[in-house]
């Protein structure tokens, strides 16, 4: 048994070594790390261009409506490869340790939400796009509530993955690691407050990303010093 243990062991440190070394494992971090960003500039960009939106009223998800909805939903599509990329490059190079098989599949799973959520764009309500009814919609259409129940699966998927990395963190010993994490999961669980959904949302989905391209950009920079201590050493 001990010995089959330290078999497996030493495997999964040849498997995490090769994937290191792999420059698509650096290109797959770059894409996690750039998941976040892109979406919020390209949202920031919209919101400040497109006549009639208005983040106190409509959700980031509006944007997806209109003439000028496909770059709201080619963004979700984007950003939610991104998240897939991330983890699978996490996957590859963390093979030790609580959580290293339920985080990247999390993540992946809030990325395949926020894809979905791209393909199936919300209802224009509320005076947006312009020309629409100042109101909810009449009558909710089968593809927003696939959109709404996407986003909901993509935000819980990963509030579960920040909190087995707060875990991971706390029995590490990283307390640095563990208050950020804590922070995050702490945001992502706040109950929706109507009053304020949209804008809530929004600050949701900003901690969100973030905390996923805080993890790329660590896994980068530790592939980094291994890659240069590896040059060093030979």
């Amino acid at each position: 048994m001990t010995t089959h243990t330290t078999s497996s062991a030493a495997l999964d440190h040849h498997r995490a070594a090769s994937a290191r070394r792999d420059p698509a494992t650096r290109a797959l971090l770059i894409a996690g790390a750039a998941a976040g960003p892109l979406f919020y500039l390209s949202a920031t960009v919209q919101m400040a261009t497109r006549p009639g939106f208005d983040l106190r009223v409509h959700p980031i998800s509006q944007l997806s409506t209109g003439e000028l909805g496909w770059i709201q939903m080619t963004t979700f599509v984007l950003a939610g490869l991104g998240l897939v990329c991330l983890a699978i490059a996490r996957r590859r190079v963390v093979t030790t340790g609580i959580g290293r098989g339920a985080v990247p599949v999390l993540i992946a799973l809030g990325g395949l939400g926020f894809i979905v959520a791209g393909l199936f764009p919300q209802d224009a309500a509320y005076g947006f796009p312009v020309g629409a009814a100042d109101g909810p919609a009449a009558e909710t259409s089968w593809h927003a509530a696939v959109h709404m129940a996407a986003a909901i699966i993509a935000f819980t998927a990963l509030a579960a993955a920040v909190v087995v990395a707060l875990v991971r963190a706390i029995r590490g010993r990283r307390v640095a690691a563990a208050i950020g994490d804590g922070i995050v999961a702490l945001v992502l669980l706040l109950p929706v407050m109507p009053e304020i959904a949209s804008v809530q949302v929004a600050i949701t989905g900003v901690f969100a990303f973030g905390w996923c391209t805080v993890v790329a950009g660590r896994r980068l920079c530790s592939l980094t010093r291994v890659l240069e201590s590896e040059k060093k050493r030979s």
